[in-house]
């Protein structure tokens, strides 16, 4: 779900809090060198007249001028890097500070061919929001590989729940160099939710970026923003987070009223990431037949030339354990 005015404004502020904290602590470093290092406040005051000495060389034209400059301006750097580690300082104590050296702690790295991209750092804070909205942060605390349990299966129904726990573990660990989409489906309450939830806990530990959709929140926000003509940079903020994060998960395919709109959007969900090499889990209680008869053909053919397919069954295992507990309690 893109960001919001108010929660975009937010990120900026932080991002200026950063910038203040780091300029304060910059200040209060060149007052202690000054006060500390004998010397060092007369060659920093210095700095600005050995540029100017070169000053009218380099308006005249003089070939070397600018190079000679170089050559002073880095003389006289050493010369305050000195005084600063004979006084027990490291040479890099009065560089300057930045939280995420990538960005400066802007938020955004500048391009010479086109406009500023969102930093990774950026990128983190914004996901952190998404995550909330999309409660993905409370499917994880439950559903991970340390809460996973095989009691509630046995036969046919164990050896595929088996397989897919494996397809996953796998998923997770040759993420990095494989590109790969895994599709769950089968019956209610079988563990397709549930297996997304694992794979989004583990990537989330390394740092990469996961969306979690129900099918109808997906579809919803799509509409929102696709129909809404003051949402314009919103919208194109939400298909780049879309298109563009490491892993989304679309959970319950098929609990969301279907129609053209839905049918055009998730065809052009599953083509971009596709093209772009980005990781897709999508969950349904639908079975292949039902997929292709609601979605088109186009869409069937994507996810069953580019997924893999994990059919679970068995018992509602959701309803198993509640019963269990309520037994429990009682």
């Amino acid at each position: 779900m893109a960001l919001n005015n108010l929660q975009y404004e937010n990120i900026i502020c932080e991002y200026r809090d950063i910038q203040n904290r780091n300029r304060h602590e910059m200040n209060r470093r060149i007052r202690e060198v000054y006060a500390r290092v004998p010397g060092y406040e007369e060659l920093d005051m210095a700095t600005g007249s050995v540029s100017s000495a070169f000053a009218e060389d380099i308006i005249s034209g003089v070939p070397d001028a600018l190079t000679r400059l170089h050559d002073a301006m880095d003389a006289h750097r050493r010369k305050k890097q000195d005084l600063i580690i004979r006084a027990g300082y490291p040479a890099d104590y009065l560089d300057p500070i930045f939280d995420c050296p990538d960005c400066k702690d802007s938020g955004y790295i500048p391009s010479t061919h086109g406009p500023s991209r969102k930093c990774a750092c950026f990128k983190r804070r914004e996901l952190a929001i998404l995550y909330e909205q999309s409660n993905i942060q409370n499917i994880i605390s439950t559903e991970n590989f340390s809460t996973l349990s095989y009691e509630y299966y046995q036969g046919n129904d164990l050896e595929r729940f088996s397989r897919a726990v494996e397809i996953c573990q796998n998923f997770v660990q040759n993420f990095k160099q494989d590109y790969h989409n895994l599709f769950f489906y089968g019956t209610v309450g079988t563990g397709k939710s549930f297996l997304s939830g694992c794979v989004a806990a583990e990537l989330l530990k390394t740092g990469r970026s996961v969306i979690y959709f129900s099918a109808v929140g997906l579809f919803d926000t799509l509409a929102r923003f696709t129909f809404d003509s003051k949402n314009k940079t919103d919208l194109y903020n939400l298909y780049q987070d879309i298109y563009e994060c490491d892993l989304i998960i679309i959970d319950d395919l098929g609990t969301e009223v279907t129609n053209s709109f839905v049918t055009s959007q998730l065809f052009s969900l599953l083509n971009e990431r596709h093209l772009r090499h980005r990781a897709t889990i999508i969950s349904t209680n639908l079975g292949l037949e039902e997929l292709r008869d609601r979605y088109s053909d186009r869409v069937f053919s994507r996810i069953t030339s580019n997924y893999q397919l994990c059919k679970l069954t068995g018992p509602d295992v959701r309803m198993l354990k509640k019963r269990k507990y309520n037994g429990t309690s009682a």
